[in-house]
């Protein structure tokens, strides 16, 4: 159960007061990073501003309290902006509420099985396509606001879009787009003068005054959304009914195995940065517990930001309470600033999630990999990509992973295989092979298997044949670790063409997994186990003594 306690509970003990203050300052500090990129990604998923603070605040408060991680923040990220906005379009916030709420209840159950250590098995090459088309779905959605494009309704698909934008490029606002640019600017320079200060709320600052006090012909987030709330949200649960969970059970479904391993990698960098080891499990109960209450209390899917992680441990967080102390913070500055956040541009909220975008993008990553990979990798992950820009990030999870496992299932076939033993007088031996061998009488045929024997390798059993004269085979499976119900199959008909032709088999070196897979399908009584020999010497013994 010591895997599933939360990781506040362990730190607790012989917390000091230095500590305590080190965690108040870095959970502040990462509230203010945290700001403009919740309601810029709530924005960009297609729902309103304050929903991305409350996913911050409600889902990161538990994140952090149930969570396995000592440093993890907790709050809406960029990789799920492509499927909220997708789940948004097409089935509105109750849809959005659905999905959020059981992809919670899936991480919880996923903590409590203890598949903390499954998420491993996601190849890299699959998030390495989805995030890198993630990024670019994630800027080309940014566009319309970047250069004040006057479009009325923007078309979810990544193509209609990109038509829709050269279609409508008369109508680019000079104004926003220098606005745009101006913001990118700040946040690019700004890292070079001090990183105690996030780029993004410096540009925030200077460009919302700029246009306020200009009275500059921009859109802003008040012109666009209307008055913000500044209230806590209060619990409310959408008309759920069996046809839209269904609907949802796939969305959802991505949507955990994404914050899964999000916050898992998360997990792992910041346990790299601090010389600590979290529990996976309970980090995913935590993300679980954070996503069902951030569906009840209205806000989106959330999982551990690999950026306000590190940002938390550089400024001195080592324990939960900095990431408590955030969701603190954010919550006071949506009771009392709130309104002024309907003054932020437009444009520059569109300028903070461009360079969101080109820095999750990793490119080098992506092509490093077309360079070196196998073509079988390189397969997955750029399928991965394009689907995910041209369809959406659920088919491109589903059909990765599909692709993945029968790509990687011919790889293990083909490194099964079924070779016969020579015999001292074949004329093709080459000088000095004949020396190396062991006489064997030719009424007995030795075969080694090699490779784990599984449904796609089962047929390999089939090359194990005979002659007239053969009276005994002998089966060699030392390099064979594991068999599955498929090969047992195989070899339950190698079994009966044996017992036609009255001939003897003889297993040798039978490795623990395949010997219990043979014991439980009764093979192994079938057989007689005298006919199991530890090693090859002793089977060969065994069949001469049968032969003669």
């Amino acid at each position: 159960m010591n895997t599933l306690t939360p990781k506040l509970f362990d730190v607790l003990k012989g917390y000091t007061k230095e500590q305590l203050i080190k965690d108040i300052i870095s959970g502040i500090i990462v509230a203010i990073i945290a700001l403009p990129l919740s309601i810029a990604l709530a924005i960009a998923s297609g729902v309103g501003p304050e929903q991305g603070l409350y996913t911050a605040i409600i889902a990161g408060f538990f994140i952090s309290f149930l969570g396995g991680s000592r440093v993890q923040i907790g709050g809406p990220t960029a990789a799920f902006v492509v499927i909220i906005y997708g789940i948004v379009t097409e089935y509105g916030t109750d849809g959005l509420i659905v999905a959020t709420i059981l992809a919670g209840v899936m991480l919880v159950i996923m903590g409590l099985c203890h598949f903390g250590s499954l998420i491993k098995y996601i190849p890299y090459t699959i998030t390495t396509g989805f995030t890198c088309g993630i990024a670019v779905t994630l800027f080309v959605g940014q566009l319309k606001d970047f250069f004040g494009l006057k479009i009325a309704s923007v078309p979810s698909e990544f193509l209609d879009k990109v038509v829709c934008y050269a279609k409508n490029a008369a109508t680019i606002n000079l104004t926003a787009t220098l606005i745009g640019v101006a913001a990118v600017l700040i946040m690019v320079v700004w890292p070079k003068v001090t990183d105690k200060i996030p780029g993004s709320l410096i540009a925030i600052i200077v460009t919302t005054l700029i246009v306020y006090f200009a009275k500059l012909p921009v859109n802003t987030i008040g012109s666009v959304y209307g008055e913000l709330s500044s209230s806590f949200p209060t619990p409310h649960m959408p008309a759920i009914s069996f046809g839209l969970i269904q609907k949802m059970f796939s969305p959802a479904f991505t949507i955990a195995i994404l914050a899964g391993i999000e916050s898992l990698l998360s997990a792992v960098v910041s346990d790299g940065m601090i010389g600590d080891t979290h529990k996976s499990n309970a980090e995913l109960i935590g993300q679980g517990v954070g996503n069902i209450f951030s569906g009840i209390f209205g806000g989106i899917p959330a999982t551990g930001a690999i950026a306000r992680t590190a940002a938390n441990v550089r400024n001195g967080g080592r324990t939960p309470i900095a990431g408590i102390v955030h969701c603190v913070t954010l919550t006071v500055i949506l009771l009392a600033l709130m309104p002024l956040a309907a003054l932020i541009p437009m444009t520059t909220l569109a300028a903070v999630l461009l360079v969101v975008a080109a820095n999750m993008a990793d490119w080098t990553s992506f092509f490093h990999l077309c360079k070196t990979a196998p073509k079988s990798d390189i397969i997955v992950m750029v399928a991965t990509f394009f689907l995910t820009v041209f369809f959406d990030l659920v088919v491109a999870i589903e059909v990765g992973v599909v692709l993945a496992s029968m790509l990687f299932m011919k790889r293990m076939a083909e490194t099964a295989d079924v070779t016969a033993w020579k015999y001292t007088d074949e004329p093709d031996m080459t000088p000095g092979e004949a020396e190396k061998l062991r006489e064997i009488p030719h009424t007995i045929r030795v075969f080694e298997i090699s490779g784990p024997l599984f449904f796609a390798a089962a047929d390999e059993i089939l090359r194990i044949n005979s002659d007239r004269s053969t009276k005994v085979v002998v089966i060699r499976m030392r390099s064979v670790p594991a068999i599955d119900a498929s090969a047992m199959r195989s070899l339950r008909d190698l079994e009966k063409r044996a017992k036609k032709k009255r001939i003897t088999l003889i297993f040798s070196h039978v490795n623990e997994q395949p010997m219990s897979v043979m014991k439980k399908d009764g093979f192994v009584d079938d057989i007689g186990e005298k006919y199991f020999l530890p090693n090859i010497v002793a089977a060969l013994d065994y069949a001469e003594s049968l032969v003669k």
